[in-house]
């Protein structure tokens, strides 16, 4: 029996991975769980799956958490980052799903690895973040990293798994993400700035958050997954290449050097990675209905155009830039993210704040936990500066 805890547990990953326990009860079982919000719906899990300890943001959500449990559920409800990383590192969970959107999980997400947890990796941000501290410190402890994101699960079934960080011994070339290109891959360039945040989400092949949707919809999900990807697998970045697909079957591939390409394809429903990785090495049952290929009239690919992508340039260029680059195009494009789903600043905006921040952020690479926070915290700062000027001079 696997006990797992789940670090985001009532956002689309959180739902998929409890649909797949709920599926599977005589391999897993949930010990703890974790939420930031929507206290009515963590309730309703804990009163479904049992959890022995909850985590929440702070005393007033576990006031209302408290207020939606019925006598005889009573869970340990920890709060704050401290409740996080407690859960992450409980002595009974032997795996970790980190899903919880941004920079917030870096913490807990390190303190699983610390803790040689198998860790299911949902939140790229913790890599793309922590990058060399949360690689360094997984093989120092043994913990075992399994990539949730859809691309990098891909990835990982199309390689041998003793190949991550030795690409180029088992004769691989290049990683290939496939991007969907969004909403608005064919909408006109001029008419971008209009965009609403509604049409922002709404995705045309995959269910997911409102942040993660935006971020799809500038192509800076797929940024920081090549991020991610250079961090996992430790692969060089000009051997990460993007392809838009847009049909979203295959999602990703391995390039090797005989001329070999190995693609994962199948319908895009994130509990089939996430099947993967909670079984692995073994397969599950995901629920998942079955690809099929004679439906499939065509499957085209085409190269993502950057003047309407900047924000996946400028990834790229953040990652040549070194890690401490990285840190500041996260946090600017989360502060951007969130002010553009409040109505603040312009769709198109997103990628002036990103790149105004990462001219104006000192940007030498952290040598600790400590200088990446503050890195962190710096750029946040500066971003929000950036929006409020912007918005005082009507831009």
């Amino acid at each position: 029996m696997q006990r797992i805890s789940i670090l985001g547990a009532t956002g689309s990953i959180g739902d998929s991975t409890l649909s797949l326990i709920e599926q599977h009860p005589e391999r897993f079982s949930v010990l703890a769980l974790s939420a930031a919000n929507r206290m009515e719906k963590l309730a309703r899990l804990c009163i479904k799956f049992r959890p022995q300890v909850v985590a929440v943001p702070d005393d007033e959500r576990r006031d209302q958490l408290l207020q939606q449990l019925p006598s005889g559920i009573a869970p340990d409800i920890l709060t704050g980052t401290e409740g996080l990383v407690q859960i992450a590192v409980l002595n009974e969970v032997d795996s970790v799903v980190s899903a919880i959107v941004g920079a917030a999980g870096l913490l807990p997400t390190l303190a699983a690895a610390q803790g040689g947890k198998r860790l299911l990796l949902a939140n790229k941000e913790a890599l793309v973040v922590g990058g060399p501290l949360l690689t360094r410190e997984a093989v120092k402890q043994g913990a075992l990293l399994l990539p949730l994101d859809s691309e990098h699960n891909a990835l990982f079934q199309c390689m041998p798994g003793e190949a991550c960080g030795k690409l180029s011994e088992h004769g691989i070339k290049t990683l290939w993400l496939t991007a969907s290109g969004g909403p608005f891959l064919n909408r006109e360039l001029s008419t971008l700035s209009a965009v609403t945040p509604e049409q922002a989400c709404a995705h045309p092949n995959w269910v997911m958050g409102r942040k993660i949707s935006v971020d799809s919809a500038t192509m800076m999900n797929k940024g920081l997954e090549i991020i991610e990807a250079r961090w996992l697998f430790d692969c060089p970045v000009d051997n990460i290449q993007v392809v838009i697909h847009p049909q979203s079957v295959i999602h990703s591939m391995v390039e090797y050097i005989d001329g070999s390409f190995l693609a994962q394809l199948g319908n895009p429903d994130m509990r089939t990675p996430i099947a993967h990785a909670l079984a692995y090495p073994d397969r599950i049952s995901s629920g998942v209905t079955t690809l099929d290929p004679l439906t499939l009239s065509s499957l085209s690919f085409m190269a993502p155009d950057m003047s309407r992508f900047a924000c996946l340039a400028l990834a790229r260029q953040a990652l040549a830039r070194g890690h401490a680059a990285c840190i500041v195009l996260n946090a600017a494009n989360e502060i951007a993210v969130e002010a553009f789903l409040e109505s603040r600043i312009l769709f198109t905006d997103i990628e002036h704040v990103v790149q105004e921040t990462l001219q104006k952020v000192n940007l030498k690479d952290p040598e600790s936990l400590e200088e990446v926070l503050y890195l962190d915290a710096l750029a946040r700062k500066n971003a929000t500066t950036w929006i409020a000027n912007a918005k005082a001079v009507g831009r």
